[in-house]
């Protein structure tokens, strides 16, 4: 329904200004709209395995970054606070460059378009991700813990059996979140020549020379996607909370 809503304001938008829509451009019952939606919809599977990707990586990194943060060492405490701070700190775009064109000249380490892309979207997303985790991991009550030792159980049986497993429940809602905005930055990419969704849409714009439309349309893209995430990520809080 949402969906549709946006296409009525679409149409009523463009009855109502003086901008002539060239939408058979994108028209599939023409050859050549046909082709340019098959050519904007190429970049769908490069956009969700690279988001999919980091977001993985960037949780396992973010919830070993969030435990130091938890202990009382000052070293420890002084790591998390420092990747935290500094990741938080550094725009995702710039360190998107660096990685791309600095990594190859410092260190000698020759990386493509991909791998700088998801070594920076992980990097960028890990230390939300530690937040997120860190708050989750304190949210959980004392007595839990001592219900844990009094049992017997190791820390790191603690952690996976009883502290974890309802930390997750907590901070779902947030992970999910942090999904979204890693789709919307993975569209950054197209900077550094990946051709996912953006750079198909900006490649298109300079061969038909109709802006409004490509990007409109690519709006829709990920309106529809980040819908698609989150449905799934509703469903997923439903099912814990019924096995909870």
């Amino acid at each position: 329904m949402k969906f549709l809503y946006i296409l009525l304001l679409l149409s009523l938008t463009s009855c109502s200004s003086n901008y002539n829509w060239g939408w058979y451009i994108l028209d599939p019952r023409l050859e050549s709209g046909l082709t340019n939606l098959e050519f904007l919809i190429s970049g769908l599977g490069l956009t969700i395995s690279i988001s999919l990707i980091s977001i993985i990586i960037s949780i396992f990194i973010g919830f070993f970054i969030a435990l130091p943060g938890l202990s009382n060492n000052k070293l420890l405490i002084l790591v998390n606070r420092s990747y935290i701070e500094f990741f938080r700190a550094v725009p995702l775009l710039v360190l998107l460059l660096w990685v791309y064109y600095g990594l190859p000249v410092i260190f000698g380490i020759s990386i493509g378009a991909f791998m700088a892309g998801i070594i920076s979207l992980s990097l960028s997303d890990a230390a939300f991700e530690a937040e997120i985790f860190r708050a989750g991991l304190q949210s959980i009550g004392s007595g839990q813990k001592d219900a844990a030792k009094s049992i017997g159980l190791s820390k790191a049986q603690e952690m996976r059996l009883i502290i974890l497993p309802q930390a997750i429940r907590i901070i779902l809602p947030a992970i999910g979140n942090q999904f979204v905005y890693v789709l919307k930055m993975s569209s950054l990419v197209s900077i550094i020549g990946l051709a996912d969704l953006t750079r198909k849409a900006n490649e298109l714009v300079v061969t038909v020379y109709r802006p409004l439309e490509i990007y409109t349309f690519l709006v829709l893209e990920y309106f529809v996607l980040i819908l698609i995430i989150s449905y799934f990520i509703r469903k997923l809080e439903k099912k814990l909370k019924i096995n909870s």
